[in-house]
């Protein structure tokens, strides 16, 4: 009996492990979060496969999908004409604001930015020419019910 409870422990921790490695395994990274009434929309690109989630609102929902090579030439044409690796994160304190971070870990613009402290003004325009981007593809993959 006590071997049997040991190997249902191991596998119930390996199956809760493996769950959470589709928000560790991703080459690209969009997240939104925080707010007076929060929300938490992620989008995690890995190759050609994306996974959307978003929690807020009263709503909640996943979605799986396949990112074309044009898709990501796109966003990597974007984050290079709008030099994302050059935007300055500015350090001011923003509360009940919600915050939007992009974290790419394959190519040229290998980086992480987040604008939870706002941007700096000369850089705001990249840097929404760049959320755009995201969110034209968030909007053309997933069906939202």
């Amino acid at each position: 009996m006590k071997r049997i409870l040991e190997i249902l422990f191991a596998l119930i921790v390996l199956v809760s492990c493996n769950s959470q490695k589709v928000y560790s395994d991703f080459d690209i990274s969009y997240s939104k979060s925080g707010g007076f009434a929060p929300i938490y929309e992620n989008l995690l690109i890995k190759g050609n496969s994306a996974h959307y989630s978003f929690e807020g609102q009263g709503k909640k929902y996943k979605q799986d999908f396949d990112v074309s090579d044009q898709d990501l030439k796109n966003i990597e044409t974007i984050l290079s004409k709008n030099n994302f690796r050059r935007i300055q994160e500015d350090h001011k304190k923003i509360y009940d604001h919600i915050s939007t971070s992009i974290n790419i870990k394959k190519g040229p613009n290998e980086g992480s930015k987040t604008d939870a402290s706002s941007i700096m003004p000369n850089y705001r325009t990249n840097w929404s020419n760049i959320t755009n981007a995201f969110q034209e593809l968030i909007n053309t993959h997933v069906k939202k019910p």
